[in-house]
């Protein structure tokens, strides 16, 4: 049996929370984690439209790339729209789980995905992040309850490195004590020194959890007072430099023109259609992407010595001031749907290989909210 917590567990997996920007709202919206999933749609956007299309398809879980509550709301008013949306999921009884900025950074998110789907090769981050601070917590077990206490630190969040979990390091040692007059020792009796054939553990953990993992550990350890440290390291997030916004890479030499008839040919149709500013029989060989609105990344482009910058929501004075700088990169501006759009078979994918027979569909709803042009 699959539960809505499992799916958490996963995504949080590849798609940690802790990755994400810091003004972002990501995990679970709605849903109980305990609850069996019989089936999940995935989408950019949560609509009223998409919510119906899961009740057809039976779907009791939406994963979707945009929060519905990234602007909060005051009440649940189901006279407004998302009242109204968070009204019809709580009453069907479907989960919603959003991965948004932290699904846009990792390796294999909305950037490699763009970046795959167009075809580019030794790709890197446009903009790394930075390092994501850990600790490692280290603590001894007597060695019959070692097992339980490293998979109690797991649940509570220790352990998790990349696509890994439950990652530990435990080697057996002796262990010595005398319990003092007043104490109430697990093994041994006050007055009498002990010895105890013991488990050195280490795990590593975000540093965010580090109070849940140390309140897991006191409750797990069977020893009274239970010895154990912390020390504070650093890690890149997903484990390397390959985690970061945007992407640029390279391509075979294609003209301006030729390149973005391919954009065209691998993103999903919208009534917005694709703009373009450059020389259309520019040759371009070095292509930066960013999923999503990226006019912040307007300069990181130009400096990383891109021919072109795709990306989505440019703005006409960042797009001006960046077409005017010498050896500025071509602009192509997609639709935001629609470059995110191509996360949603790869994480399929990713879903249907580790969690066989659970059905995962894409919804092909176009939720871009441009509806036609004149």
């Amino acid at each position: 049996m699959i539960t809505i917590g499992d799916l958490q567990s996963l995504l949080s997996t590849h798609y940690p929370a802790g990755s994400a920007e810091s003004w972002d709202r990501v995990g679970l919206v709605t849903g109980n984690s305990a609850e069996p999933v019989r089936g999940v749609l995935l989408t950019v956007d949560v609509t009223d439209a998409i919510i119906e299309q899961a009740a057809g398809l039976d779907a009791n879980l939406i994963i979707a790339h945009h929060p519905l509550l990234l602007r909060g709301v005051n009440a649940i008013d189901p006279k407004q729209p998302k009242g109204r949306m968070i009204t019809r999921l709580i009453r069907s009884g479907t989960g919603l789980i959003t991965a948004h900025t932290n699904a846009d950074i990792p390796v294999g998110g909305v950037a490699d995905s763009v970046a795959a789907a167009l075809g580019l090769t030794g790709t890197r981050p446009l903009r790394t992040v930075p390092v994501q601070p850990l600790d490692q917590l280290i603590t001894y077990v007597p060695r019959e309850h070692t097992k339980t206490v490293i998979d109690t630190l797991s649940a509570a969040g220790a352990g998790a490195l990349g696509s890994y979990e439950r990652a530990a390091f435990t080697v057996t040692g002796t262990g010595t004590f005398t319990p003092r007059p007043g104490a109430h020792p697990a093994i041994g009796e006050p007055g009498r020194r002990e010895q105890v054939t013991e488990d050195l553990v280490e795990m590593i953990m975000d540093r965010r959890v580090r109070d849940q993992v140390v309140a897991a550990l006191l409750a797990a350890h069977p020893y009274e007072v239970p010895a154990y440290r912390i020390v504070e390291v650093a890690f890149p997030v997903d484990g390397g430099p390959a985690a970061g916004l945007g992407r640029i890479g390279r391509i075979e030499p294609i003209t301006l023109a030729g390149f973005a008839d391919r954009v065209a040919s691998v993103l999903p149709d919208t009534a917005a259609g694709i703009r373009i500013a450059g020389d259309r029989d520019r040759v371009i060989t070095t292509v930066a992407l960013q999923g999503g609105a990226g006019d912040d990344l307007l300069d990181t482009a130009r400096l990383a010595g891109a021919d072109v910058y795709l990306t989505s929501d440019l703005r006409h004075h960042p797009a001006s001031e960046a077409v005017a700088w010498e050896a500025a990169p071509a602009l192509i501006d997609v639709p935001h749907w629609a470059a995110e759009w191509l996360w949603l078979p790869a994480l399929q994918a990713e879903l249907e290989d580790q969690l066989p027979g659970l059905p995962v569909t894409v919804s092909r709803i176009v939720t871009d909210p441009w509806t036609f042009r004149i």
